[in-house]
């Protein structure tokens, strides 16, 4: 059976294969809404996309076997792009001559499909800036459908099909399918493509960053004559593109050159707030609930999609203030002994350096702890070695982990290519941050609740679970504080 760029008509059971990928959890999710019988299997699958799923009812089997297949028999099989040709179910669903295909294809085809399509692009911030736009447009009555790669504590759920005209999705730049290998973005079709920023990243599939900016200008070029891309006037990698746009160019950024950019930003614990220039022109003091520079670009960036889309400055700020973030990204996981340990997705350098600052910007004055681990295949590349130096100055106190992949990237690219942890321990204490490597996750959890005080933040940063080390700190500190209130 052939590869399906879109499903049959005659469609009943849908399985997917890597169905805890946040993206392929929501296309699960939004099958089993419109009456598809859903499941799905994957390995080693953790918070939140194993709870949600389970919140769904929908099956998710461990492992990959080809009886897995056969027993549910499915009318068409979803292959997500963790999966290799040589995956077990993935051969199995070419063996049994069984229709497949991808994740994008099918949430364009069955969902996207004649609404206004929102594209949220880039190297960092999709997810942040995907739920906002979505929380927005919502906020402003518009019943928004989405697909973003987390859970908007708004919504509480990683996808929404709504009424109205636009349909917001996180437009990820990782390859499609082991049949595909384009990235994921082009199969949405923006009609609206928000460009954050452009870095090098995935180096698991792509060589360099000239391979990533090739990806993006794809995009840009994909974008019709009649819609628009809403870009970063800041960023060196993404104003090249313009010269390839058949669709209106409008930037944002800091630069009041831009279209609309962002001045006397003033940032508290509680709120950030700043003025909207449009083409110059004073337009809105704005007030968001995220913090950090970062954020002041991603909610400016919302808030000229916002009004191109047609909203009010007040209905764009009604979005902004309302806004409760998502899950894993700034979380605050819990509060024990005065001590704030808080869940972040961050992995790439210049991820880990905004939410430092960030985390700066929302607790001025306390000790902040960064935990780091090196989770993906691109998180581990010896490139990003003096990056990671950089982002953890930082930080007061810093622990790195284990690096996650490590036997699988030595054997792929070998151990010359692979960031060394003792190098960067060496860098951070050369210039007085302390700072060590503890593979042990329930030994990083003893050694936070040993030794962090009232007031100090815990800001633990992975693309994975972390080994729950999370809850594993917040339990310690819970024992110990009941081991001292019982002795006092």
């Amino acid at each position: 059976m052939p590869h399906l760029k879109e499903l049959p008509q005659n469609v009943k059971r849908v399985y997917l294969i890597g169905i805890a990928g946040t993206a392929m959890a929501s296309l699960a999710g939004m099958l089993q809404q419109r009456g598809y019988e859903v499941a799905g299997s994957d390995e080693q699958v953790y918070p939140p996309m194993s709870t949600y799923l389970e919140s769904l009812r929908i099956p998710v089997l461990e492992g990959y076997t080809k009886q897995h297949l056969e027993t549910f028999r499915p009318d068409v099989v979803v292959i997500g792009n963790a999966a290799a040709k040589t995956n077990v179910e993935a051969a199995a669903t070419v063996a049994l001559d069984l229709p497949y295909t991808s994740m994008p294809e099918a949430i364009y085809e069955l969902f996207i499909r004649g609404k206004h399509s929102v594209v949220v692009a880039g190297t960092h911030g999709k997810t942040t800036t995907t739920s906002l736009m979505a929380w927005i447009l919502e906020a402003a009555g518009r019943d928004t459908s989405f697909v973003v790669g987390g859970i908007p504590l708004n919504f509480n759920h990683n996808f929404k099909l709504g009424s109205g005209p636009e349909f917001v999705i996180e437009g990820d730049e990782y390859n499609t399918a082991f049949f595909d290998k384009g990235p994921k973005f082009l199969h949405y079709h923006a009609n609206t493509f928000l460009l954050n920023n452009i870095e090098f990243d995935h180096a698991d599939i792509y060589a360099d960053l000239g391979a990533i900016v090739d990806a993006f200008r794809k995009a840009v070029r994909q974008v019709s004559a009649g819609d628009v891309i809403v870009a970063n006037g800041d960023d060196a990698n993404v104003t090249p593109l313009r010269g390839e746009a058949r669709a209106r160019w409008v930037t944002f950024g800091w630069d009041r050159s831009c279209d609309i950019s962002a001045i006397d930003p003033q940032f508290d614990p509680a709120t950030t707030s700043f003025t909207a220039l449009w083409e110059g022109k004073e337009w809105f003091r704005f007030r968001t609930t995220l913090s950090g520079r970062h954020n002041v670009l991603n909610a400016l960036a919302v808030a000229a999609v916002g009004r191109l889309r047609g909203l009010t400055a007040e209905q764009i700020q009604k979005g902004l203030e309302t806004f409760q973030g998502i899950k894993r990204r700034m979380e605050v996981r819990g509060v024990e002994r005065g001590v704030t340990v808080i869940d972040d997705f961050a992995h790439h350098p210049t991820a880990i350096a905004t939410t430092l600052n960030g985390a700066r910007k929302r607790y001025p004055g306390q000790r902040i702890w960064a935990l780091f681990e090196p989770r993906s295949i691109s998180s581990s590349r010896k490139e990003f070695e003096a990056g990671y130096i950089d982002a953890f100055h930082e930080a007061d106190r810093v622990i790195i982990g284990p690096i996650f992949h490590q036997q699988r990237y030595v054997e792929r690219y070998g151990l010359d290519h692979m960031m060394s942890v003792p190098t960067i321990t060496e860098r951070l204490k050369a210039d007085g941050i302390p700072v060590e490597q503890i593979d042990d996750f329930d030994a990083i959890a003893a050694r936070v609740a040993a030794e962090a005080k009232d007031g100090d933040v815990i800001l633990v940063m992975s693309s994975g679970a972390f080994g729950g080390v999370h809850e594993k700190i917040l339990g310690r500190m819970k024992d110990e504080g009941r081991r001292q209130k019982d002795e006092g």
